[in-house]
């Protein structure tokens, strides 16, 4: 009953596997030598400041051992003003028109103040009459985790929830249904690359209703968009893995608190220079992505006591992607709240708010220098100190990453988790009653969900296992789908969103179901789709990753493509893939993808078998 999927390399080479063992009392931790923590390498170059007084800091992961830094680089560039932050006077030059917009009102005061209110009884021709209301909605919603698809559904909003390690509960997932039900065509949910739910077709006047009921259900859509704190990510098999190294769930929800207020919402860190992205790693397969956050909790002892080494500064955008690096700091885990506080409060300050495409955290720390950027958050902890990273963290780099879909044993003895695989991870409001209901019937009420749009039902008694393989709804969401299908990802695309050059989802699915019906692979390929080079699909972390891009066919005529990247790895030997083929017409994209399974995956077409 074991589902042995296993996921492949970018390169074609899978690792070894080891077994884990519980030690220290929190976790698996055995290793087969010696070995420093895990590192990532990141793919830029560096800036510095030159001219006027500066300090001196070192900097030793990278290219360059200083940075030189004005120390008026070091001022603060925000202030607290009416119980909101704002830019200051004299660093309003060359900003952002989002900053602009958050300048003439801030975003908050739309929750904060019950400014929804009012603003969700207007219709959108008064609306879209007045520069401040149309602010409001393009803009400033998306602090309240609302989306307006001016282009593809004017009136119409998506509404992003804040789900903290991907558990939900069987009552949400109903009320969330109950929502997108009324919206017929216009509504559907997804599960994102952030393991939380998007639902769609939501209309502005009921937005008041919508958020009371999210409330009434245990669930916030607050400060999910735009510069704010994003969903944070742990373990999806967190408190049920018999080889997890610690349960990521407690972390996950003290930093979700922190961040959301516990659903009030937390001022201090609602006027970021941009998004935002935290995780905890709670296991060897490193699930949870590490190295493309802006910061990472890697589980590391460190003098008999258990806490956590920092990665810092992962992101991607359309101009420039880098991997996490280490910020050579240790905190025990009673810090991660205060930890996570003073890097969101040192990026709050210092951060650069003009080009958009440059204004994430790496950036700053580029500015400051590793050590210069260290420096900024220890003087912000509770006691201006901040231990240096633990020598080794507990990851096994020898582990092989494990598939979560099928049937597994969990650590609790008579129970099992069992993964089933979501196309795209696109749900109907009646997929998701009847996810309510099997999650009651066969578990305790909850499911998790995962990065990779997956679906996991925990707590399911043996002796019920095979009624629940029996269910409908496992034919569509399958726990042992094809391979190729396996580990496909798609953003959302242009059928809903103003920002996709091509359709994503509908045509992942496609042509994924081509290339399992016509090739042999010998283990699971992971392939990514993104609409647009903002790659909400994550395509520089697949094996295979397609980013949409206007190309030419046959006849110079332009047509939807893709720039197909390779080599992506996740895991402790992570790397960022690289473009290998450019604008190829999605209409003659098959033989291609065919020819590259062959030549870097050991695929063979079924025709020669």
């Amino acid at each position: 009953m074991m589902n042995a999927c296993k996921v492949v390399r970018g390169d074609g080479i899978s690792s070894l596997s080891c077994n884990a063992h519980n030690a220290l009392g929190v976790g698996n931790n055995k290793k087969k030598k010696a070995r420093g923590g895990v590192s990532f390498m990141r793919n830029h170059g560096e800036e510095s400041f030159r001219g006027g007084p500066v300090m001196a800091v070192a900097n030793p992961g990278f290219a360059s051992s200083q940075v030189s830094v004005e120390t008026s680089r070091l001022e603060p560039r925000v202030e607290e003003k009416d119980g909101y932050w704002m830019l200051k006077e004299e660093f309003r030059g060359g900003i952002n028109p989002q900053e602009k917009i958050k300048l003439e009102k801030d975003p908050m005061k739309l929750f904060i103040e019950n400014e929804i209110e009012e603003l969700a009884k207007k219709p959108f021709e008064e609306i879209d009459s007045k520069k401040a209301d149309k602010d409001d909605v393009d803009v400033r919603l998306k602090w309240l985790g609302l989306f307006h698809r001016r282009k593809h559904q004017y009136g119409r909003f998506m509404m992003r929830l804040k789900l903290p390690n991907g558990v939900t509960t069987s009552s949400q997932i109903r009320f969330l249904a109950s929502v997108i039900q009324k919206y017929g065509t216009d509504g559907c949910a997804d599960i994102t690359t952030r393991q939380n739910w998007q639902i769609r077709g939501v209309v502005l006047d009921d937005v008041p209703a919508i958020l009371k009921g999210l409330e009434g259900v245990g669930l916030s859509s607050l400060q999910s968009g735009m510069d704010n704190v994003r969903n944070p990510v742990g373990n999806p098999l967190a408190g049920i893995d018999p080889h997890e190294i610690i349960d990521t769930r407690p972390y996950t929800k003290i930093l979700n608190d922190y961040i959301i207020n516990n659903g009030k919402g937390n001022k201090s860190v609602t006027n970021l220079p941009r998004k935002w992205n935290v995780c905890v790693v709670g296991t060897h397969d490193m699930f949870e992505h590490p190295h493309i956050n802006d910061l990472a909790y890697v589980p590391a002892m460190k003098d008999g006591k258990f806490g956590f080494n920092l990665l810092v500064g992962g992101f991607f955008s359309p101009k420039r992607c880098a991997e996490a690096v280490p910020l050579d700091a240790w905190v025990p885990g009673d810090d991660t709240v205060s930890s996570c506080k003073a890097i969101l409060e040192a990026y709050r300050d210092l951060g650069t708010r003009g080009n958009r495409q440059k204004t994430r955290m790496m950036w700053l720390i580029d500015d400051l220098g590793i050590e210069g950027f260290r420096a900024e958050v220890e003087k912000r902890m509770p006691q201006g100190n901040l231990e240096r990273a633990a020598e080794k963290d507990m990851l096994d780099t020898s582990w092989e990453r494990r598939c979560y879909l099928g049937i597994h044993p969990q650590k609790q003895a008579g129970l099992n988790f069992v993964g089933v695989h979501v196309p795209v991870g696109r749900l109907q409001a009646e997929d998701m009653v009847e996810l309510s209901r099997l999650a009651e019937e066969y578990g305790t009420q909850e499911l998790r969900l995962t990065v990779e749009q997956n679906l996991i039902i925990p707590n399911v008694p043996t002796d019920k296992i095979e009624a629940l393989l029996q269910e409908p709804l496992l034919e569509k969401f399958s726990p042992s789908p094809p391979l190729l299908m396996s580990t496909l990802v798609a953003c959302t695309g242009k059928q809903f969103c103003g920002q996709a050059i091509i359709g994503t989802k509908a045509r992942a699915l496609k042509i994924t179901e081509e290339l399992d019906r016509t090739m042999n692979v010998p283990k699971a390929v992971r392939m990514h789709w993104t609409g647009c080079p903002n790659t909400c699909g994550q395509v520089q972390v697949a094996d295979i990753g397609f980013m949409g891009c206007m190309a030419r066919d046959e006849n110079n005529k332009p047509c939807e493509g893709v720039d197909i990247f390779l080599g992506g790895r996740v895991g402790a030997d992570s790397h960022l893939g690289e473009k290998v083929h450019k604008g190829v017409p999605c209409k003659n994209l098959v033989p291609v993808v065919q020819e590259i399974l062959i030549q870097h995956f050991g695929a063979t077409k079924k025709t020669e078998m």
